[in-house]
């Protein structure tokens, strides 16, 4: 574990000087935005400023189209579980307008407290890496989460389905993005085998939560952990510029 942290913290200033120049012609394009921690955004998306904020902004659009096919977004309470540093919902107090009510939670104390202070419309909240949230039940109409449950180990899979569940609304809707069928040329062949077993793959070589620790979720998979609620839409991944892309779920809580 410590020489894959000094690796990484290496790997940091090695990037940090190699996007010297592309960060400052952001800065340049964009002056007015605030903008994380370098180290933030290495550590949630890579060191890439246009990446964070216009891919953030995009996502954020990219998302409106589909809440919008199930829910009218007025008068409504959205959640981005696993915020990070606010890479997409810094965007979407401008995107839903102001009778929509927009929440981030993080179990990263760091990302919050920048958020807190520099991300206006949006009420910021600390969780843990295991449940629970700080919000109280049937609380949310919307809540999603890009790329969160491909950081946690099965038990915290079915821990957070549950907890996600009980601050959803009856009929919210869930938004999730996981690695599915399109990532398996990334498994080993007995990886590959529990993954077509319907079994989820986890590779817990680093700390739960972190982004080096993978989980790849088989369709069968997620239907069990579903449950008794409503798969509204399975997207499966394809690949874009030959880079596999996550699976879209959009789950509607059943009570």
């Amino acid at each position: 574990m410590g020489l894959i942290k000094v690796a990484d913290r290496i790997r940091y200033y090695f990037h940090l000087a190699r996007t010297r120049k592309s960060r400052n012609l952001f800065i340049e394009k964009y002056p007015k935005v605030v903008l994380p921690p370098p180290y933030f955004l290495y550590e949630t998306f890579g060191l890439n400023y246009f990446s964070y904020y216009e891919d953030g902004r995009d996502t954020a659009e990219w998302l409106i189209n589909y809440f919008s096919e199930y829910k009218k977004l007025e008068n409504i309470n959205i959640l981005d579980w696993g915020c990070g540093p606010a890479r997409i919902i810094r965007h979407l107090p401008s995107l839903v307008g102001s009778t929509c009510n927009c929440y981030g939670s993080d179990y990263n104390p760091q990302y919050i407290e920048w958020c807190t202070k520099n991300i206006p419309d949006v009420s910021f909240s600390t969780n843990r890496l295991e449940p629970p949230l700080l919000y109280s039940s049937e609380f949310f109409d919307i809540a999603y989460g890009i790329s969160i449950f491909t950081h946690l180990s099965e038990e915290m899979h079915y821990q957070w389905f549950d907890e996600l569940m009980r601050v959803l609304k009856p009929d919210g809707i869930l938004f999730l993005t996981l690695q599915g069928e399109v990532f398996k040329e990334k498994l080993t062949e007995s990886e590959s085998c529990q993954f077509d077993e319907g079994k989820l793959v986890v590779r817990a070589n680093t700390l739960e939560g972190h982004r080096t620790y993978g989980a790849f979720q088989p369709e069968d998979f997620v239907y069990k952990l579903v449950g008794s609620n409503k798969v509204l839409k399975h997207v499966p991944g394809g690949k874009n510029n030959g880079k596999p892309e996550q699976d879209v779920w959009i789950i509607q809580k059943v009570i």
